[in-house]
C-alpha cells in the first residue's frame, strides 16, 4: 500500500507542470562594431592590467584594497547573506522531518462528579514527524530559481565592487602622482621667480629699475607661492580619499615612479556583444529580471491547490518501562490539500505586482546594457581624443619654453621690458601644469577603458587575498 502511494506521489511530480513563463534572454540592439575602436587593441581585458603600469607601490595598493575595503567586505557578506536565503528557499522541495520528545506529570481534578480515580500521572511521548509539500504547480521550483537568480545577482554585485574598487585606486592613484607633479613644477617654478625677485630688489635698490618693475616681479612670485598650499591641501585629501579606498583611516600615501615613469597600458580589444558576458553590472540586471521573472509564477501557482503529506510515528506510554513495547506505539499519516476560493482580489494583485516588477527590471537590464556601450565608447573617445590633445600640448609647451627663452635674452640685452619675460614665464606655468593633468587624463582613460569592458580580471582581483 505505502509503495502505491509513493509511486501515484512520483508520478503527479514528475507530470507536475512549471507555472509562469521561463526565462528567455531579451533581445538587445547590439552594434556591430564601436564607433571609435583602436586597430591596435590587444586582448587584455582578461589580464591584472594594472600590472601594466609598472609601478609596484600601485600594485600593493590594489592588493591592500582588495583585502581590506569595507564596501567590498559587506558586498561579500552579501553574498553568505542570499547563499543562505537560497539554501533555506531550496529546503522546501524536499521532505521536512523531525523528532520530539515529551515527558509530564499532571494532577486531574476532583472536583468533578465524574473524577478520575487516578489523580495523579505521568505521560512520555517520543515522536519522529514528517511534512512534504508536493510542488505539482512548480511554486517551489519558481521560488528556488528567483533565489538562485537573487544569489547570483549578489555575487555580481560584489564584482561590480570589485571593479569598481580597482578603477578608482588606479585612478586616485593616478591622480595623486599628477597632483605631486604640478606640486613639484610649482616648487620649481617658485624657486626661479623668488631668485628673480631677490635680483629686481637689488636692481630697484641701485635704481636700475623702476618701482613698477619690482612690483609686477613681486607678484608674480606671490601668486606662486599661494599656489603650492592649495595644492598641497589637494594632495592631502587625495591621500585621505585613496585610505578609504584601503580600508584604513587618513594617512600618507606611499609613492612609487612619477607620472613620466609609468607605463601606458595597451588598449583591450572587444566587441560591443562582449560586454554582456564581461560586464558584472549588466550580469546582475540580467539576474535580478530573471528572479523577478521566477516570481511571476510563484504568484499565478497561489491560484492552485497546495497539497501537503504529513505524518508521525512514535510511542507514548504513562509508565516509562512500557515506552517502548508495543501497546505503546503511536502513528498518524494524513494528506492535506488547500486552494482559495475567494480572495477579494489578493492574488490577482500578487501577479500584477509581480509582472510590473519584472517589466521594471527589463527595462534596468536594457538601460544598463545601453550604459555599458555608452561608457565603452566614451572611454576610448576620451583615449583618443587626450592622446591628440596632449602630443599638441606638449607641442605648446616646448614652443613657450623657446618664447621665454628668447624673452629673457631680449630682456637681459635691453631690447624689451621685463614685462615680456613675465608674460612668458606665465604662458609657461600654466602650460606646464595642463600638460601634467592631460598626461593624467591619459592614463585615466585607459583606465575606464578596462573598468568600461570588464572582462576575466575582475574574477582574478576577486579571488586575490
Amino acid at each position: 500500500m505505502g509503495k502505491r502511494i509513493l509511486c501515484a506521489v512520483v508520478s503527479i511530480l514528475l507530470a507536475g507542470c512549471m507555472i509562469g513563463p521561463n526565462y528567455l534572454r531579451p533581445k538587445i540592439d547590439t552594434p556591430p562594431a564601436w564607433r571609435f575602436s583602436d586597430n591596435e587593441s590587444r586582448d587584455l581585458a582578461n589580464t591584472l592590467w594594472w600590472e601594466q603600469f609598472q609601478d609596484p607601490v600601485l600594485n600593493e595598493l590594489i592588493a591592500a584594497a582588495l583585502k581590506e575595503n569595507k564596501d567590498l567586505r559587506i558586498a561579500a557578506a552579501r553574498v553568505d547573506e542570499f547563499l543562505g536565503l537560497y539554501g533555506e528557499t531550496r529546503a522546501n522541495l524536499f521532505p521536512q522531518a523531525g523528532a520530539g520528545w515529551q515527558e509530564s506529570r499532571q494532577r486531574l481534578t476532583q472536583a468533578t462528579p465524574n473524577a478520575a480515580p487516578q489523580l495523579k500521572y505521568n505521560d512520555y511521548r517520543g515522536l519522529l514527524s514528517a511534512s512534504w509539500e508536493i510542488d505539482i504547480w512548480g511554486k517551489l521550483r519558481r521560488a528556488t530559481e528567483a533565489a538562485r537568480a537573487d544569489l547570483l545577482s549578489s555575487e555580481e554585485s560584489r564584482r561590480t565592487v570589485v571593479l569598481t574598487l580597482v578603477a578608482s585606486v588606479a585612478s586616485g592613484y593616478i591622480e595623486l602622482r599628477d597632483l605631486d607633479r604640478q606640486l613639484e613644477i610649482s616648487r620649481r617654478t617658485l624657486k626661479s621667480r623668488e631668485e628673480t625677485y631677490r635680483l629686481f630688489q637689488k636692481r630697484f635698490e641701485n635704481g636700475v629699475i623702476s618701482e613698477l618693475e619690482l612690483y609686477q616681479v613681486k607678484s608674480e612670485y606671490e601668486n606662486t607661492l599661494a599656489v603650492i598650499p592649495e595644492l598641497e591641501k589637494i594632495i592631502a585629501r587625495q591621500e585621505h580619499a585613496l585610505c578609504i579606498l584601503l580600508g584604513r583611516n587618513p594617512a600618507p600615501v606611499a609613492r612609487g615612479k612619477t607620472i613620466d615613469e609609468l607605463k601606458l597600458p595597451g588598449v583591450p580589444a572587444g566587441l560591443p556583444s562582449d560586454i554582456l558576458e564581461r560586464r558584472p553590472d549588466i550580469r546582475q540586471a540580467e539576474q535580478q529580471l530573471i528572479a523577478a521573472n521566477a516570481r511571476i509564477g510563484v504568484a499565478r501557482a497561489l491560484y492552485f491547490p497546495s497539497i501537503t503529506l504529513t505524518g508521525f510515528k512514535g510511542t507514548e506510554s504513562a509508565d516509562f518501562s512500557d515506552l517502548f513495547t508495543g501497546p505503546a506505539h503511536i502513528w498518524s499519516y494524513a494528506g492535506q490539500a488547500t486552494m482559495p476560493v475567494f480572495t477579494a482580489g489578493k492574488i490577482s494583485g500578487a501577479i500584477k505586482t509581480a509582472e510590473a516588477v519584472q517589466q521594471e527590471m527589463l527595462a534596468r537590464y536594457e538601460q544598463a546594457v545601453q550604459d555599458g556601450f555608452r561608457d565603452v565608447e566614451d572611454a576610448l573617445i576620451d583615449h583618443r581624443k587626450t592622446g591628440e590633445q596632449l602630443q599638441a600640448k606638449l607641442q605648446y609647451v616646448d614652443s613657450l619654453r623657446n618664447c621665454a627663452r628668447v624673452a629673457r635674452l631680449r630682456f637681459d640685452e635691453g631690447f624689451t621690458s621685463y614685462i615680456e619675460v613675465l608674460d612668458a614665464e606665465r604662458f609657461l606655468f600654466a602650460a606646464e601644469l595642463s600638460s601634467t593633468q592631460l598626461q593624467a587624463g591619459l592614463f585615466r582613460s585607459l583606465v575606464n577603458i578596462y573598468k568600461a569592458l570588464g572582462g576575466g580580471w575582475v574574477t582574478q582581483a576577486a579571488e586575490q587575498k
